[in-house]
């Protein structure tokens, strides 16, 4: 059987007419190209060229022979533009969903990186509830899904994404501003702005002051964490949000500040279970967890706007 390299080769020396040509087109030496041709004739037992004033023709015998060889490349040639247009992403959509503490700052950073990568794909982002993430995904809605906790349910897969922590949030110029840290203590000290207690950092807050004996009351609670910054910026109190949501300084007018007591929580990206993840779905998840490494320091250092070597 012929090889592929002895087709690469015929096909050289019938485009190029000559073994120096063919050898340049393949970036080899010319010896070699010359020694696998007469190999390749003595096996087939086969003169597929004669040489006439210094170029080599093709011999009849040997036009069906091109003539396939010519198939192939035509189909090596297909192959390679599906290649590169899923490498592009062309014709593909990516459908994503994101609870919005993920999705307002770490998302777009990780969509930007994706396009850059495959620049053709086309992606629809979806910001959702955690209650909304079940049907997004089990109906088939989006593909993935990053979630600030997971859920037990037999129909869905938790990945882990990245380990995150509260912070304290105050408006510039507060007292407690230019802290290192600050305790449960002090923060219940002040007007509080809370997230709904049933919300998984809602939950975290509540424990931090629960574990401390430290009564708290919300005079203002909100759903969502850059609604509670608009607050907090308005200096109609200060607020315990995760530390996603104010990355890279995307709340200007507030400052963030490490919490002394343990804050960590866990998010995930859910997928539905037993579907493998597309091409796009497995690098934008690398990338986000990239992005929210990228900002996660140990508890009391404070956070960190470097962004991961892109």
């Amino acid at each position: 059987m012929l090889t592929l390299r002895q087709i690469e080769v015929i096909r050289a020396i019938m485009i190029t007419g000559t073994i120096a040509g063919a050898a340049k087109l393949l970036n080899v030496s010319a010896p070699g190209i010359s020694r696998l041709m007469k190999h390749t004739e003595r096996t087939f037992r086969l003169k597929l060229f004669e040489r006439r004033h210094g170029r080599y023709v093709p011999t009849p015998e040997a036009n069906d022979i091109f003539e396939q060889i010519n198939g192939v490349y035509q189909k090596v040639d297909d192959l390679h533009y599906t290649l590169a247009r899923i490498e592009r992403g062309d014709g593909v959509e990516l459908r994503l969903g994101s609870v919005p503490s993920i999705c307002n700052v770490m998302v777009p950073r990780a969509i930007e990186r994706l396009k850059r990568k495959h620049p053709d794909l086309r992606i629809e982002i979806n910001i959702l509830k955690i209650e909304e993430a079940l049907d997004y995904l089990l109906l088939g809605k989006g593909e993935i899904a990053a979630m600030s906790y997971r859920l037990d349910h037999p129909g869905l897969d938790f990945i882990p994404l990245a380990m995150g922590e509260l912070f304290c949030i105050v408006p510039e110029g507060h007292a407690l501003a230019g802290r290192a840290s600050v305790s449960a203590s002090e923060i219940v000290a002040h007007p509080l702005i809370g997230i709904d207690p049933n919300d998984p950092y809602g939950r975290i807050m509540s424990e931090i002051f629960m574990r401390s004996g430290l009564s708290f009351e919300m005079a203002i609670k909100a759903r969502f964490g850059t609604t509670v910054c608009a607050l907090v910026k308005a200096g109609l109190g200060i607020a315990i949000i995760d530390q996603f949501t104010v990355a890279h300084g995307a709340m200007p007018g507030i400052a963030a500040i490490p919490i002394e007591e343990p804050t960590q929580f866990q998010t995930y990206v859910a997928i539905k279970k037993d579907k493998a993840p597309s091409l796009y779905a497995e690098s934008f998840v690398k990338l986000l967890r990239e992005e929210m490494n990228a900002v996660v320091v140990p508890q009391g250092q404070g956070e960190t706007s470097s962004p991961p070597k892109r």
